[in-house]
């Protein structure tokens, strides 16, 4: 799979756009690593970097500060698409997402959003088994002291 392009599709507020000015800095069948400036310029955070684990329905974001510390890692639980014709990626964001802080503490958010995109049917039956089914791995690695895994991908990666 040969991806030079990334599209982020969003269900609440319905939206697809191209991360044109991400990087992708690494990839393989099993991941990609992008870096990035916010889209949207922000006072908690600046930029970061991310890594689409597309066996696994998560994306995980490493989120720093203008100075490089970390404000936060944000994990969403996404579905892939890909158009070979346009060598595209298709990250569609399942609404369910999880935080974890540099203090230990975590947070999992936007389970109203998904409550809310099935009750108008924004999203079909299937894609809220696959968020939930993957959501609750991405749980087990975080209870199971196992998340340095995912963020090993991340640790190297000049953001």
């Amino acid at each position: 799979m040969d991806i030079t392009k990334i599209y982020r599709r969003r269900l609440i507020p319905a939206e697809c756009i191209l991360l044109k000015d991400d990087i992708i800095v690494d990839k393989n069948d099993e991941f990609i690593v992008t870096k990035w400036k916010t889209i949207n310029p922000k006072t908690a955070f600046s930029h970061g970097c991310s890594c689409y684990f597309l066996n696994e329905g998560i994306k995980v974001s490493k989120f720093l500060r203008d100075d490089g510390s970390l404000v936060y890692w944000y994990c969403d639980i996404v579905d892939y698409s890909y158009d070979e014709s346009e060598q595209a990626m298709t990250v569609t964001d399942l609404l369910a997402d999880v935080i974890l802080y540099p203090d230990g503490s975590m947070k999992v958010v936007d389970l109203d959003e998904l409550a809310e995109a099935m009750a108008r049917e924004l999203i079909t039956k299937e894609q809220m088994t696959v968020c939930l089914r993957n959501l609750d791995h991405l749980l087990s690695i975080i209870y199971n002291d196992r998340f340095d895994r995912l963020q090993a991908r991340l640790n190297d990666v000049d953001c």
